[in-house]
């Protein structure tokens, strides 16, 4: 519960006193003049509804070449594409068909290659998304292994297997995929029978690659050169842990899917952890180490410091770390934090959980909230529990409260652009967009909604195209007006015409976090919490000479004596002086 002090002058005394008490450092500053991409804002486009040129509703290359001014201005140091390749679109791209071309939806090589010469013109850098982990059924290689025999080449580039029981009629094991339902499908043999089982940890149409094999790797080598060729700047690297499988496939009493509380989201541990780690026989194997060691050696042949992000669901958080040692990755996404609850100590823990298992080894905190595959933080955070993890919301379930939904993701999205180190946010997060939540099932195109028996909505939610005009058809995300997925009419008051220029928009929030963050270096900073703030519900961090504070409490609190703001993520009136309000973030520096 929160104490109110006698008065605010009263309440300022002790702060202040609080300041010079005691302090925790946690992480020092590091080189300014370091590698890119251990402070880069990242910015992630899901290429079907960033925006659309050709109007046939969904977006492509030339959409995003057309936006690309618009995060010139937002002042991002990259974007991260989402998958583009050719693909038959059973999992929005993860399904790769072809990893050396992209799919007509989206435009051509010749797209690709002026919307990263532009990108590059704006200092923009372009990360591409990568899926090793699987490949599309309709793959060149998956087609062949259906052709060919039990034991020939052309399966062992993927994982099949007899089945067990009578005449194999039974999978190899009782492993389960992460969109519901078996991890594994029976085969037709080319002479007609019932023959082996492939393993899919995902959807049927996406075969697991077999990473024992020598070819399978070189492959990967040779379509990273490719990309690198043409300019890229890293890679995203979709399931990063789950490429290599436990020897054996042994049964697993679990499940494939998130475990241990990712959905209801938790309060977190000393380590860390949230319950945002997936654990079992398929997933972080000692394995991917090796083949991150070797890609590794392949980008350090190519200027500018390429990178390589990896997707990995892993805690605790010192093991997270280990994907990103000084040889392997550069970055990893941190789910620990994404998935921690609206609570101000669990926020504490895991942050400094983070920077201690990265400093560790010499890499740097890679922040998010929010990505393509989980609801909207200005959703997520106006849910009851706040910061829960539902996989997907639909119009039956609980609504969140859209007003505190917002101010809450304004705060955390400040504190996050705050902490040291690099950050990523999703498209459309600047302009505060919240979940669909009232989505249509009859539109549903996640393969979670229908693999799980229609008992999770999935990932849809999150991927409506943007709004970019509240009075144009389809809200300017189309020249005719069609969409994929219905936007829904909440969207027109978010669109980027109507925050353009208005005080304390999210927008306006946004552009100016990123410009301070820049200029005041806070992602090469250092981090020192303060430990007495008068109010356990209050975080309180310096970054350099910039005081960090957001107040989670139900009560006010005051800034030291002698701070001026220097940026807030809600309009402070007048009448507030140096006091931050409950769910806000400011920052400030001593005059």
């Amino acid at each position: 519960m929160t104490t109110s002090l006698p008065s605010a002058a009263a309440e300022t005394a002790a702060t202040a006193a609080s300041l010079t008490e005691a302090r925790t450092v946690v992480h020092t500053a590091g080189d300014p003049a370091a590698e890119w991409w251990r402070t880069a804002v990242i910015y992630q486009v899901y290429p079907r509804s960033f925006a659309d040129a050709s109007g046939d509703g969904i977006g492509d290359l030339p959409g995003i070449t057309s936006r690309l001014p618009h995060l010139e201005r937002l002042g991002v140091d990259a974007v991260w594409l989402s998958p583009f390749y050719r693909s038959p679109q059973h999992d929005a791209g993860y399904d790769v068909a072809d990893y050396r071309d992209v799919d007509p939806l989206f435009g051509t090589l010749d797209d690709f290659d002026v919307m990263l010469a532009d990108a590059h013109a704006r200092g923009i850098r372009v990360i591409v998304d990568l899926v090793p982990n699987h490949t599309s059924s309709e793959h060149a290689w998956f087609r062949a292994a259906l052709a060919a025999a039990p034991g020939s080449p052309e399966r062992a580039r993927y994982v099949f297997r007899d089945g067990r029981g009578p005449g194999g009629d039974e999978p190899p094991n009782n492993w389960t995929s992460v969109f519901g339902g078996t991890a594994w499908t029976r085969v037709t043999e080319p002479d007609g029978t019932p023959g082996q089982w492939y393993l899919h940890l995902f959807d049927t149409t996406q075969p697991d690659l077999d990473w024992t094999n020598p070819e399978v790797r070189d492959e990967f080598e040779q379509v990273l050169r490719f990309w690198l060729d043409r300019g890229v700047d890293g890679f995203r690297v979709d399931v990063a842990h789950g490429m290599v499988k436990e020897a054996g496939l042994p049964d697993w009493a679990g499940t494939s899917a998130m475990i241990d509380g990712a959905h209801e989201g938790t309060t977190g541990s000393e380590d860390g952890s949230t319950g945002a780690g997936n654990r079992g026989p398929m997933w972080d194997q000692e394995g991917v180490h090796d083949i991150y060691r070797s890609w590794h050696r392949v980008l350090a042949e190519y200027d500018g410091d390429r990178c390589l992000v990896a997707e990995a669901w892993v805690e605790p958080l010192s093991r997270l770390a280990r994907y990103v040692r000084p040889d392997e990755m550069h970055q990893a996404f941190n789910f620990s934090f994404l998935t921690t609850l609206w609570d101000a100590p669990a926020l504490r823990s895991v942050v400094t959980a983070s920077l201690e298992a990265n400093d560790a080894v010499g890499a740097p905190t890679t922040w998010v909230l929010s990505n393509h595959d989980v609801v909207r933080h200005a959703s997520r955070l106006g849910l009851e529990v706040p910061g829960s993890k539902p996989n997907g919301i639909g119009a039956g379930d609980p609504q969140p409260d859209e007003e505190l939904g917002l101010r809450r993701a304004r705060a955390a999205t400040l504190l996050m652009l705050g902490l040291p180190g690099s950050a990523y946010l999703y498209q459309g997060e600047e302009l505060g967009l919240p979940e669909h939540t009232a989505l249509d099932d009859d539109e549903r195109e996640d393969p979670t909604w229908w693999r799980s028996g229609h008992t999770e909505r999935g990932r849809d939610g999150c991927r409506v195209p943007l709004p970019w005009a509240s009075d144009a058809p389809g809200l300017g995300f189309s020249p005719t007006g069609a969409t994929w997925l219905t936007q829904p009419e909440s969207f027109a008051r978010y669109a980027l015409d109507v925050q353009e220029g208005v005080e304390g928009s999210t927008l306006a929030m946004y552009r100016t976090a990123l410009r301070l963050r820049r200029e005041l270096g806070l992602g090469h900073g250092s981090l020192t919490w303060l430990e007495r703030f008068g109010n356990p519900e209050v975080l309180a961090f310096e970054n350099g000479d910039v005081l960090v504070v957001t107040n989670l409490g139900a009560e006010t609190v005051a800034l030291p004596d002698g701070y001026e703001v220097l940026h807030a993520s809600v309009p402070l009136g007048a009448e507030s002086g140096a006091r931050v309000p409950t769910d806000v973030t400011v920052w400030a520096r001593r005059r």
